[in-house]
């Protein structure tokens, strides 16, 4: 009964018309919360404005009913703010359809293991070239405690050259055939091809990764025709031009409406949500300080209402903040990944699996802690 008293929110609405920005603050103010608005709203100066607004959950409903009754489309806004703060509450038993796998989600992180097949990815390039090193690895990782595997077959590290269809398919399809069928996990493939992708999925894999955010909107409709799960990252740019100087307004606002139209886009292809997984897409045309800002806000993402995840393993901006080589960066990619389950997010994609299951479990158990459950143990 008292729940919504005391659960504190801070919502940011994206500028609406300048009246009905008003009424939202008149609003929110009336019922005891705090609304802001820019500066030059007061002089009514500009025709839209954003609304930062802040307080309890029983306030947020009052409004929710006050805007129900208000011109301006405030109806339609109070309905999605109703809708954001339900996307935003824990959900423990949640699951992510891929394919013939159903994953759940909330009761602990999911790990996804990294097997690059290429001779230029940036922290394992030329590794596993061989099929049966690869193959060999990718077992290795699961015996470790990866819940996926991920495989890659063209790197994305910044200014890596793209690698036709024909080129990354003879990477992928001998790893492939030889882990279908003898790991008892769903494998994943990095790839933003939809050539490439029918194909993996054709021979065994269960979802797609695409780092593009689904450029070729052909991905969405593949992952609607198999029900194979779909992640969609943010990039801006391509690999070979995203680290050129890459300039943002309001990047976390802008990563997540980003994101919105990818999965969208998505739903309107008829992808369910359960088969969708969202990436804020770490040092994929961020600097240094964009990443660090992504990282420490991640929990905003959770307003979209898809699983997060996140993908930091031993990435620049690590290396940046510690100064240490790739080869040296498990205990920064570790803090990242504690802070991030923190934040909410539900897999984290790594090379390290065994040390980043183990500190996964270690913040699973802290954070997803309950007293009850608990108690009958």
């Amino acid at each position: 009964m008292m729940a919504p008293k005391f659960c504190h929110l801070v919502l940011e609405l994206a500028p609406v018309p300048l009246r009905a920005a008003l009424i939202i603050k008149q609003e929110m103010l009336s019922l005891g919360g705090e609304a802001a608005l820019p500066r030059k709203a007061a002089a009514l100066a500009i025709e839209e404005a954003g609304v930062l607004l802040a307080g309890t959950l029983k306030q947020y409903q009052g409004l929710v009913q006050k805007l129900q009754i208000q011109p301006f489309g405030l109806k339609e806004i109070g309905a999605e703010i109703s809708a954001a703060i339900e996307r935003i509450k824990p959900k423990r038993d949640r699951v992510w359809r891929c394919g013939q796998y159903r994953l759940p989600l909330g009761r602990k992180t999911l790990i996804m293991g990294i097997l690059n097949i290429t001779p230029d990815s940036f922290s394992d390039g030329g590794a596993y070239l061989d099929p049966a090193a690869a193959i060999e690895r990718g077992k290795e990782l699961v015996a470790q405690g990866a819940d996926i595997l991920d495989i890659g077959g063209e790197s994305t590290r910044p200014g890596a050259p793209p690698v036709s269809v024909e080129e990354e398919l003879a990477r992928l399809l001998p790893v492939l055939d030889g882990l279908a069928g003898e790991v008892a996990v769903p494998i994943s493939v990095d790839t933003t091809k939809y050539a490439v992708a029918k194909e993996c999925l054709a021979r065994g894999a269960a979802i797609i990764n695409d780092v593009s955010g689904l450029r070729d909107p052909r991905l969405a409709e593949l992952a609607a025709e198999t029900g194979a799960g779909l992640v969609v990252m943010h990039i801006k740019g391509t690999p070979q031009t995203m680290q050129i100087n890459p300039v943002y307004t309001n990047v976390v606002g802008e990563v997540i409406a980003s994101l919105r139209r990818s999965c969208q886009l998505a739903e309107e292809k008829r992808v369910l949500p359960e088969q969708i997984v969202i990436d804020p897409g770490i040092g994929f045309g961020k600097t240094r300080s964009h990443n660090l800002e992504l990282l420490q806000r991640l929990q905003e993402f959770r307003v979209l209402g898809y699983p997060i995840l996140l993908g930091t393993s031993r990435k620049s901006v690590i290396g940046q903040v510690l100064d240490l080589p790739v080869n040296e960066r498990v205990e920064g990619t570790a803090a990242t990944v504690a802070l991030g389950i923190q934040a909410g997010v539900d897999i984290v994609r790594v090379h390290d699996v065994r040390q980043m299951a183990r500190v996964a479990k270690m913040a699973d158990a802290i954070v997803r802690f309950d007293p009850d459950e608990e108690a009958e143990n």
